[in-house]
């Protein structure tokens, strides 16, 4: 007999609170319109031609890195602030990239207001352009009450993905039809060059508009935003912890195989890190192999309803399980 728990209303977020997410929103749309215009997926290339080989050099450099930063970032505003053809390219970045951002959090959060699970807002984290290449380390909403049932788990985790996804394909349809290849660039030993790696949705998309994505391709700011987005929601569907996959995973099949597949998932992404390190001279990976340790150390919260899952949600699992496919890259870019 499947337990009665009397539904509950989640509170409200007051006019504060509204204030301080919205102010970080914001914040965020201005360090990601920054940051699009930027290397790597913006239009903007910087470099230095100071050269440092001794260890003395290399700490003579270190004290005129801040002042070096602080005139790219303001002389960025200002070609920002003049120039209307690269404003247009950083909002169409910062808006693409934060309107999937935004439709994630959503998801989750209607879905624990439906439940009655107390969350705040999505709380949205701005970083300086080039600290972090998309201005943002992207969005969470905190879960503060306890959650009634497996099913409100496997809601509330799956819906943000989904959300995601869905408000990422315009973005990416926009990506392809106006997306170019452009003449293949040199590398020297001079010179250095970062090649992403794009996920299978990317490859099908390009191969239905007959691009040939093994050639370079020019500057584009949905490309940026797709791509990022893609690699967010892979993230948060990896089956381990308290990630999206990991609420999932524990709602499907219950605690000890959730705990096993989150070793598992450390297991690999460590195992891939070094190899993305070795062959592709990308130390990327190893960013996710630390968020996935430290997920392990993180218990999943109990429901209070244990009953399993209905056919249907099963059915979404697997949808979900198909976009996580259509997201995940093992190695998400080389440098050379």
């Amino acid at each position: 007999m499947t337990p009665e728990f009397p539904q509950r209303t989640a509170m409200r977020p007051k006019a504060v609170t509204w204030a301080k997410h919205i102010g970080l929103l914001l914040l965020t749309f201005v360090t990601s319109t920054i940051a699009g215009v930027l290397a790597p997926f913006g239009l903007i290339q910087f470099g230095s031609d100071v050269e440092a080989e001794t260890f003395a050099e290399i700490l003579a450099l270190i004290p005129t890195i801040p002042l070096a930063y602080l005139n790219l970032v303001t002389g960025t505003i200002g070609l920002l602030a003049s120039n209307g053809e690269l404003l247009a390219y950083g909002l169409s970045f910062s808006a693409s990239l934060l309107f999937i951002l935004i439709a994630h959090e959503l998801g989750h959060y209607i879905a624990c207001r439906i439940y009655g699970v107390d969350a705040t807002l999505p709380y949205f984290l701005p970083v300086p352009p080039l600290i972090g290449p998309a201005g943002t380390l992207g969005a969470f909403i905190r879960i503060v009450s306890p959650m009634p049932s497996r099913r409100a788990v496997f809601d509330i985790g799956v819906a943000g993905p989904i959300a995601g996804f869905v408000a990422l394909l315009p973005v990416a349809i926009i990506m392809v039809l106006t997306l170019k290849t452009a003449p293949p660039v040199p590398v020297t030993a001079e010179t250095s060059q970062i090649i992403f790696f794009d996920p299978l949705l990317i490859k099908i998309l390009a191969w239905l508009q007959g691009i040939d994505l093994s050639q370079p391709i020019y500057p584009n700011p949905f490309y940026g935003a797709t791509w990022i987005g893609l690699l967010v929601t892979a993230l948060n569907l990896i089956p381990s912890g308290q990630l999206d996959g990991g609420h999932a995973v524990f709602a499907v099949f219950g605690e000890r195989i959730h705990r096993w597949t989150g070793r598992i998932a450390f297991v690999l992404m460590a195992f891939m890190s070094v190899l993305g390190l070795y062959l592709y001279n990308s130390p990327s990976g190893f960013l996710f192999a630390i968020i996935l340790a430290v997920m392990l150390k993180i218990r999943h919260p109990k429901p209070l309803d244990t009953t399993p899952l209905d056919k249907k949600r099963i059915a979404i699992a697997i949808l979900t399980l198909l976009i996580f496919v259509l997201c995940f890259v093992p190695i998400p870019l080389e440098l050379t």
